[in-house]
């Protein structure tokens, strides 16, 4: 039964996280620009954030955060989610979904990688194969020419590598605070302080009227807040809990698969049998480094 409730939390936060370049996606059929965009998406979802921490209970025994450990957060909060964030939506302006969400999904090798370069943390021959195999399959999604004939299609892969790479760097600097007050605060405060960052930089550089857009907009802002932010960051937290990192990398890997299809389906994206191949190769590096 515990198997079967973390397999259920994973597999849906994963389709939900698989939405937001789809919603993303349809929201910039509006012409709306991409940091209002994200501000109405951090906006709705950071009431439901600091709310977190007067209603969770911890189940364990964590230490109370340090200044110096709020220090960390804060510039952890701005590197994994503000940064990642607009650099992601920004990207979104000139990719697929499906393949923004292929470049997004390599962020275990750069973990990986990071690691090794920081923490000494030795590559086998086995992680070697798993990164070849990861970056010969973007090569291959890369090299099709359906792709190529996107708009500034290299601008938005570059948009795209540098928010999986702030993600990446985010999650190997959270390796010291996780353990020590927890996932579930953890994340709640760098999604706190990446809100805050997003609504300052909308403060700064106006690009619109935030009270005066329309109802469509709204409604896309609220759904990736919801759908695509609020619940699957805590419906997979839970399901790492239940079973496991290395089953619910697994299950996860379902998400790039999710959103070519959607991508098919909703933006009329089209799949060649290249993208296809490409993209095997690259869920197959990824699930292997993340097993491991």
């Amino acid at each position: 039964m515990k198997n079967l409730k973390g397999f259920i939390f994973v597999f849906t936060g994963a389709i939900c996280f698989s939405v937001k370049a789809i919603l993303i996606k349809l929201a910039y059929v509006h012409a709306v620009d991409a940091v209002t965009l994200l501000t109405l998406r951090m906006a709705f979802s950071l009431p439901f954030f600091v709310a977190v921490p007067f209603f969770y209970r911890q189940k364990e025994s964590y230490q109370r955060a340090t200044t110096q450990d709020w220090i960390l957060i804060i510039l952890l909060g701005i590197l994994g989610y503000y940064v990642a964030s607009i650099f992601d939506f920004w990207g979104l302006q000139y990719v697929t979904a499906s393949f923004e969400r292929l470049i997004l999904f390599i962020y275990p090798t750069i973990v990986v990688l990071l690691s090794a370069l920081f923490f000494k943390k030795p590559i086998t021959k086995n992680i070697v194969i798993a990164l070849l195999l990861t970056y010969l399959g973007i090569f291959i999604i890369f090299s099709n020419s359906s792709l190529k004939a996107q708009h500034n299609m290299l601008l938005g892969s570059a948009f795209i590598f540098v928010s999986a790479f702030t993600y990446a760097a985010y999650l190997v600097g959270s390796g010291k605070l996780i353990p020590k007050i927890g996932s579930v605060l953890f994340n709640t405060y760098a999604m706190i302080v990446s809100s805050i960052a997003v609504l300052i930089h909308f403060a700064i550089a106006q690009p619109s009227d935030l009270f005066h857009l329309t109802f469509e907009m709204y409604g896309y802002g609220f759904a990736i807040a919801i759908i695509s932010t609020v619940i699957p960051t805590f419906l997979i937290a839970e399901g790492i809990h239940l079973i496991g990192p290395s089953k619910a990398s697994i299950i996860a890997s379902v998400g790039p698969v999710i959103t070519i299809l959607l991508g098919y389906l909703l933006l009329n994206e089209p799949i060649t049998k290249m993208e296809l191949l490409g993209a095997s190769f690259v869920m197959s590096g990824v699930l292997f480094i993340s097993y491991k």
